[in-house]
Parts: C-alpha cells; sequence; structure tokens
C-alpha cells in the first residue's frame, strides 16, 4: 500500500515521513500551498523535495491555494463579521487536509494519507475510530473532530503513540533535518496571530460600532465592532465598571456587545450545529466527557443528537460559557471521539429590545 505523507516543512510531518520509511512502508511526500506560492513557499518545497530526493522518496506539491480561500480563510472572516468565532484548524483538517488533499493523493495512486497530528487511529467492526493522541499537552483529535469517518478510513497517524519531546532525537537518528526550524501554533494565514489585522487588510466586510450592555440592558460604553471581541475577554473594552467585567454573551442583530462579572460566565448547555458522528448515538455511554475549546480538559456532560443533527450538551458542572463557531467535542473514557459539531450557542442572555 502506497502512502502519501502530508509534509508541510515542519518536524512532526516530516518525522512521520522518516517512520514510516524506516518501517519499509511505500512512501510518498506530499506538499500542499494553502497559500498563494511566493519565493519564500517555492523555497520551502524546494527543501523538502532535496531531502526527499536524499531519501529516495518521490515528492509532488499542489497549489491548493484557490480552494483554501474559499473553504478556509473566506468563511474565517464571514464568521467574525456575523459575531463568531471560528475555528478554521477544525475546518482545514476536514476540507483541506483530509479532504482536498486526500483527493489528489488517491490522484496520484496512493491509498491512503498520513500526517504529523498527535491522534490515533483503531480498527473496529463498525469502522475507524479516532482516538487522543499519547501525548496529551499536545493531542489534536479536538481539531480532527469534524473529519468524516470515510476519510478518517484513509488515515495514518505515525506519531499517535509518540510525545513532542522525543521528536529531535528521533529526527536525528533518522537524519532529517526539518526545513522549518520552528513551528507555528498560531493561524497559519493571519500573520503575527494579528487576526484583527488581517481582517481589515483583507477588506472584509465587517460591523461597526454599537453599543456594549450589561444583561439588564443598561448601556456602559461603545464597541468598535462585535469582531474584534469573544466570549470571555476581559481586557481591551474600555469602559468603567464598579468591578472586572468579561464579554459574555454577543447580539449580532442589535450589534450589541454583552458584558457581565465573571459569574455570568458560567455555563452549563451547549448546542452545535449539524454534527460528525462517528459513534452511532445509541452506542455513547450514558455520561459522556465534552469539550469546547482546546485548552479545555473534558469535562463530564450528557449529550443527545437534536432533531436537526445538532448536539446538545449539559454539563455536569458549570463550565466556562462555550463559545459559538468553536467546536464541541464528545468523549467515552477511554479517549475515544464520539462526535465534533460547530457551537452554535450557549446559555446566552436576552436581549433587551430598547438598548438606549
Amino acid at each position: 500500500m502506497r502512502i502519501a505523507v502530508a509534509v508541510s516543512g515542519g518536524s512532526d510531518s516530516l518525522l512521520a515521513l522518516g517512520l514510516l520509511r524506516a518501517a519499509g512502508h511505500d512512501v510518498a511526500a506530499l506538499h500542499a500551498h494553502f497559500l498563494p506560492p511566493g519565493d519564500k513557499a517555492l523555497a520551502l518545497a524546494e527543501a523538502i523535495d532535496a531531502q526527499c530526493r536524499a531519501l529516495g522518496i518521490p515528492f509532488a506539491a499542489v497549489d491548493l491555494s484557490r480552494e483554501f480561500r474559499d473553504r478556509v480563510i473566506d468563511p474565517f472572516a464571514a464568521a467574525y463579521a456575523a459575531g463568531r468565532t471560528p475555528n478554521p484548524c477544525a475546518a482545514c483538517n476536514r476540507d483541506m487536509k483530509f479532504g482536498l488533499l486526500l483527493d489528489a493523493a488517491l490522484a496520484q495512486g496512493a491509498e491512503a494519507i498520513a500526517t504529523g497530528h498527535f491522534a490515533r487511529i483503531k480498527q473496529t467492526p463498525t469502522g475507524p475510530a479516532l482516538f487522543r493522541g499519547a501525548d496529551d499537552s499536545r493531542d489534536q483529535s479536538y481539531f480532527l473532530s469534524l473529519v468524516p469517518q470515510h476519510a478518517l478510513a484513509r488515515a495514518v497517524f505515525p506519531l499517535a503513540g509518540r510525545h513532542k519531546a522525543e521528536h529531535p532525537a528521533a529526527l536525528a537518528a533518522l537524519g532529517l533535518t526539518p526545513p522549518l526550524p520552528s513551528e507555528s501554533r498560531e493561524i497559519c494565514f493571519v500573520p503575527g496571530d494579528d487576526y484583527r489585522a488581517f481582517l481589515k487588510d483583507q477588506g472584509f466586510p465587517l460591523s461597526g460600532p454599537g453599543p456594549i450592555v450589561l444583561a439588564d440592558g443598561k448601556r456602559l460604553g461603545t464597541h468598535q465592532g462585535l469582531w474584534r471581541h469573544t466570549i470571555g475577554q476581559r481586557k481591551g473594552l474600555g469602559i468603567a465598571y464598579s468591578e472586572p467585567l468579561y464579554v459574555i454573551d454577543k447580539d449580532p442583530v442589535a450589534n450589541a456587545l454583552i458584558v457581565g462579572v465573571k459569574a455570568a460566565l458560567a455555563a452549563t448547555l451547549c448546542r452545535t450545529g449539524p454534527a460528525n458522528c462517528l459513534v452511532p448515538p445509541e452506542h455513547w455511554p450514558e455520561a459522556v466527557l465534552a469539550q469546547t475549546c482546546y485548552r479545555m480538559k473534558p469535562r463530564p456532560a450528557a449529550a443527545r443528537l437534536t432533531a436537526d443533527g445538532g448536539l446538545d450538551i449539559i454539563f455536569a458542572e458549570p463550565v466556562a460559557r462555550p463559545t459559538p463557531g468553536q467546536v464541541a467535542v464528545l468523549y467515552d473514557a477511554h479517549g475515544r471521539v464520539l462526535a465534533g459539531g460547530e457551537i452554535i450557542a450557549a446559555p446566552g442572555l436576552v436581549i433587551p429590545e430598547n438598548l438606549g
């Protein structure tokens, strides 16, 4: 079986390539240009190609920059314009890496695609099962939860049982040097991780100033655009109050930013749009573990599939208010991903009709 390895130039994907080759697999390297390839990107592809030639591994690069804009960048901007806080990495995994890039790999004769993700795939009688990776501090099953099962059936994760700290020694043992000496955990298409500057520079239509209000409708100030703020934000609100205030909700229709004290951030309910179910709901345990942002540890909850295919999640104990646009993921006690979906609502506040 030929395995195409998606190589970015960083240590994780290069190690995945080296490990598979060392294990005797028939591998080919596949590099994707998700942004229009300028001189720097072309030089990176050439550097990866040089390492592959030294190892006798076929290399190819594909330009998916137009599709990446259509499927990741433009929806990212539209989500912010609508008052949500999107998760572009989850969308990229679903639509690009295990979507169009997988298609390119299959078209070139591969039967599977490998990546440097920290996650595990196990084959079960009902199909491939997605689990958390061994390195909990780097686990990426959260970002893979929207990938459909038919694509996961073609996925290979060579780093499933490894820890990030082991990589330098493992690469050296294989005689590999990553062309990218350091890796960023920021959004790849947002320079300096400044999404506000990126959205402004790209000329996307964004909301303008509007009221900052308390839950009872009392106006405290004016915001400069809902897209500049996210749930849980404390700094940068530009308002004074008797105690610290946090963003607890947004009302895109009224263009209102709702703020409140820290206790108002507590939530027990979360709802998603159509879910990617990797395990049929009838096989979910009565108590699941739910995660609604990458840095959150999964928390005990109960969950059900709604009539429209979304998830209703009720946490056993209050959690920080989930953010619309992010991803909610259900796990079982063994770290298996049961389902994932984009958050569309959390317990909100009734917005007064008259915002004063």
